[in-house]
């Protein structure tokens, strides 16, 4: 039968290649997968909660993906590797390093000439990583975490609440969180960044 997926608005469907990736052949609903990958990424996040990572290890394309395959790598076989599909949204697959690398140039100097405000540099990196959509799948939930190491480790900072909701399901949290996103999608950053301090 395969795996049967319903989606959510703002989720970037799995097209059939990257469904043969999946490594658990017994999950055959969103249900299903939602639970597997939840745990994984929580292994991701007590694995970037034990560490100190240098800001020069951080903005580099080995890091990126890395955190990629911590968070999906126990569910798919794609994980931490670049999209290899062209899709409605993000950069042609052949410029997504290209982008990557500029995102990381840009993240770093930001960093190193205080260009904004801890929280507007990672809410910025965040935004722009996912308009760059480096994967498959799981880009929203990969720059979250991305955007956390970022203002904790590097900015030293608290991490985000993120509205305090769970932005992955339906609800009031995710409706905010897609209002964000579609103002900085035009260049009002303003939002997204009362979002991710936000409890509501």
């Amino acid at each position: 039968m395969g795996l049967e997926l319903e989606y959510r608005a703002g989720q970037t469907p799995i097209d059939d290649d990257e469904k043969e990736g999946l490594l658990i052949p017994a999950i055959a609903t969103r249900a299903e997968l939602d639970e597997f990958e939840q745990q994984n990424i929580e292994a991701a996040v007590q694995w970037t909660l034990m560490r100190n990572f240098t800001h020069g290890e951080i903005f580099t394309e080995r890091f990126v993906k890395n955190v990629h395959k911590r968070m999906y790598g126990n569910v798919w076989r794609w994980a931490g590797q670049f999209r290899k599909t062209n899709i409605n949204l993000g950069v042609d697959k052949w410029q997504i390093g290209t982008e990557l690398k500029k995102l990381l140039d840009d993240v770093t100097y930001w960093v190193d000439h205080n260009t904004y405000n801890p929280d507007e540099i990672a809410v910025r990196f965040k935004h722009r990583i996912v308009s760059i959509h480096c994967f498959p799948n799981g880009n929203g939930r990969h720059s979250r975490l991305m955007a956390d190491i970022i203002i904790e480790k590097v900015l030293k900072k608290p991490v985000f609440n993120w509205g305090a909701g769970s932005v992955t399901t339906e609800g009031e949290s995710r409706s905010a969180y897609l209002k964000a996103i579609r103002a900085a999608d035009a260049g009002d950053y303003k939002p997204l960044i009362a979002f991710v301090r936000s409890i509501e």
